[in-house]
């Protein structure tokens, strides 16, 4: 099929596109890397009035050091760079690891950051990592610029914080605390297919081997990211042994979260990934940590 007729904008700046918003509000949508958005029009499942193309705003597309060895990405940065660019194996890991799971290489080569976690795919991999990272996320509009934690911004199926004159400019990735160990799996039929489950973890542990701190976030079990917060308390102040991550597992899965059934798997069955998968990124995630 062929989306709709709609009207094309191309503005080539951040306060060009805002206006732009203001002016249209609801009626528009923002193309980034296309790679969502233009199949859903295609099958006539949006029907913008309006397709504001954001690929001339050259000033959205880049990586740099953030504050205290964090990274900064803005919004229109490809998700390919995030395989290969140095700054991401020096300062988030996490999001290097996850990058192959996400679709096929030519999806990645158009896809950018900012669409993909502007989206809000319950099934997408950004937003769940995004989440165990503790990003934060500036957001802009008419009446100035704001920051939304990666926790306050999803707020469900394919919904955000954002208000519909507001876009997403920069994501922000704090630097890992000491003695920090992170992970990433997912299970799909195939791959580049979307995830049936899958979890992200972060894990921090103090002097004596003890955890810290934690973050257990699943995707494709709910209508967003979940995030895992019985199975982060189970954790707390415990060596990660076998017993303390199988029993934070079960809690994960029988607990925090609560999956749907489909024509791709049953909520049993995504339970039942949800207990494996944060079995095995608890133990990667802690054995990173313990060593460095």
């Amino acid at each position: 099929m062929k989306p709709a007729p709609f009207k094309y904008l191309a503005p080539a700046s951040v306060e060009e596109t805002l206006s732009m918003l203001t002016q249209y509000g609801y009626e528009a949508k923002l193309l980034a890397g296309g790679q969502s958005l233009i199949p859903t029009m295609n099958f006539r499942l949006a029907q913008p009035a309006v397709i504001i193309d954001l690929n001339r705003v050259s000033e959205l597309a880049y990586m740099r050091p953030g504050d205290s060895g964090g990274l900064c990405i803005g919004a229109m940065a490809r998700q390919r760079e995030g395989e290969y660019h140095p700054l991401f194996a020096e300062r988030a890991p996490l999001i290097r690891e996850t990058m192959p799971h996400v679709a096929h290489p030519q999806i990645r080569n158009r896809g950018t950051f900012g669409g993909s976690i502007a989206h809000a795919d319950p099934a997408a991999e950004l937003p769940a990592v995004m989440l165990a990272l503790n990003a934060g996320f500036k957001i802009r509009g008419r009446e100035g610029e704001r920051e939304i934690p990666a926790r306050d911004f999803f707020v469900g199926m394919f919904a955000t914080a954002m208000q519909p004159e507001e876009l997403l400019t920069e994501i922000l990735i704090p630097p890992l605390p000491p003695r920090s160990g992170w992970a990433f799996k997912e299970v799909a039929r195939r791959h580049g297919d979307y995830a049936l489950a899958g979890a992200a973890a972060v894990v921090s542990l103090n002097e004596q081997q003890r955890c810290r701190e934690a973050r257990l976030v699943f995707l494709s079990v709910g209508d967003g990211p979940v995030e895992a917060r019985g199975a982060v308390q189970a954790l707390a102040g415990e060596i990660p042994g076998e017993e303390v991550i199988r029993a934070a597992a079960e809690t994960a899965a029988a607990v925090d979260i609560d999956p749907g059934s489909d024509i791709h798997a049953s909520a049993e069955f995504r339970r039942h990934l949800a207990r494996v998968l944060a079995v095995q990124v608890l133990h990667q995630a802690y054995e990173r940590a313990r060593r460095a």
